[in-house]
């Protein structure tokens, strides 16, 4: 049987509630929006996978509220039901220096935080941003309230240049990394 992946692209467009950052002329949910697809046609073309994603096109805004954008992500999740989450965001920060790619779990030593490890190498094995580890955030309500392992990905920092540049450029290569993740926390071969 395949495993069901749910890819949630954080955020919705620029003027809709739960909108995300902005930085070096980047939109969070334009990459993120992306970067979801590249790696939903990966895991489509993959038969070990069945993949759904929360945004089926760049204009589609879910929920009227911040809150009601995250429900609807995990509870179409959860309806499914997928047997791992991913959500994919762009992270910022007030001091431009500071870059590179974190994963986000509910708790540690948990299938999601050894998922988080591999999905973090793939990305940073496949675009050369820094490896800032995995980190436990048990506040973010789309790691609280799935019913499955769930991993939260900040790619990489909008408002660093260096990897704006990256996000800019090789969208495909982060969406390559996270599959290339996948396949080495299940031990797969690539197809």
């Amino acid at each position: 049987m395949a495993i069901r992946i749910f890819i949630d692209q954080g955020h919705n467009p620029t003027g809709a509630p739960n909108a995300g950052a902005v930085g070096n002329g980047l939109y969070e949910q334009d990459i993120t929006y992306i970067v979801g697809i590249y790696l939903a046609n990966l895991l489509a073309q993959d038969p070990r996978f069945e993949v759904r994603v929360s945004r089926s096109n760049p204009e589609e805004v879910l929920g009227t509220s911040n809150s009601s954008s995250l429900a609807a992500r995990v509870s179409a999740a959860n309806a499914w039901p997928a047997d791992y989450f991913i959500s994919i965001h762009c992270n910022s920060n007030v001091n431009p220096a500071v870059n590179g790619t974190e994963v986000y779990v509910y708790e540690q030593y948990s299938q999601a935080y050894w998922l988080a490890e591999y999905i973090l190498g793939g990305i940073v094995a496949r675009t050369g941003t820094k490896d800032n580890g995995v980190r436990i955030n048990s506040s973010l309500y789309v790691l609280r309230r799935t019913q499955m392992p769930a991993v939260l990905v900040e790619l990489a920092y909008l408002s660093n240049a260096n990897d704006a540049r990256k996000l800019e450029t090789d969208p495909f290569g982060f969406a390559a990394g996270i599959y290339n993740g996948l396949l080495e926390y299940f031990d797969f071969s690539p197809v």
